[in-house]
């Protein structure tokens, strides 16, 4: 019911906007894609059931139409021993189509990588030694708001909780007055284990400075009752 109703309103939106570029170094926008030999930086630190988290990552523009990256997470745990660096996550995008080659301005990406290593007690699900994940990326800038949507598919390779699931995240990004930006999203998970299904829903608040922006963010998951709250800073080199 709530990925029917964000995606009616969606498509709502995308009927009432015309269409126009993004504004230019806009890292947060759910479509952006790294220029090539850029290198875009995202800093990262959130709180949530007494567990610390930062994070760092690091992605690099090959091509005007491929990126390539790495990220890693560190926890700790104020109220248990679930301490420790998360698995290493190498990724990509390449990007299929831009707003140019196609009558209806529609962008889409292909998204792939894998996890691996880290702690059992940080790492998700604490079994899994590796992780795979492929996914499609697509949607529509218009001059004051972004509009996407991502079908990501994983997969966990174990002799006994192999599993896979697939997440589907909706978006909508506002370039509002000035620098700020507001985004709102979600993410369902449905799991071949039922024990792995989520449902989060999160909101985001950006300042831009030229090359830099400053995210403030918060998620409520639903299957849990857990909220997240956080902060980002992304910087474009």
């Amino acid at each position: 019911m709530l990925f029917k109703k964000i995606m009616a309103v969606v498509c709502a939106a995308m009927l009432a906007v015309p269409a126009a570029n993004a504004a230019d170094y806009d890292t947060s926008d759910p479509l952006y894609m790294n220029g090539r030999s850029e290198i875009l930086s995202t800093s990262n630190i959130a709180y949530y059931d007494s567990v610390l988290r930062i994070g760092q990552a690091l992605s690099y523009g090959f091509t005007e139409r491929f990126n390539a990256g790495i990220s890693l997470h560190y926890q700790n745990d104020f109220d248990g021993d679930e301490d420790g660096f998360s698995s290493f996550d190498l990724g990509g995008k390449y990007r299929l189509m831009t707003a140019a080659d196609n009558n209806a301005n529609i962008i889409s990406d292909v998204l792939f990588g894998f996890k691996f290593g880290g702690s059992s007690h940080v790492r998700t699900p604490w079994f899994a030694d590796s992780t795979y994940y492929a996914g499609l990326r697509f949607g529509r800038e218009y001059a004051t708001m972004t509009l996407a949507g991502t079908v990501k598919s994983s997969w966990i390779f174990d002799d006994d909780r192999g599993m896979s699931y697939i997440d589907f995240i909706p978006e909508v990004y506002f370039r509002l007055r000035g620098a700020w930006r507001f985004g709102l999203g979600a993410d369902i998970r449905k799991s071949t284990n039922p024990d792995f299904d989520q449902e989060w829903l999160n909101a985001k608040l950006v300042r831009q400075y030229g090359r830099t922006q400053y995210i403030g963010h918060i998620d409520y998951e639903f299957e849990g009752s857990e909220v997240q709250v956080g902060a980002k800073l992304n910087i474009l080199f």
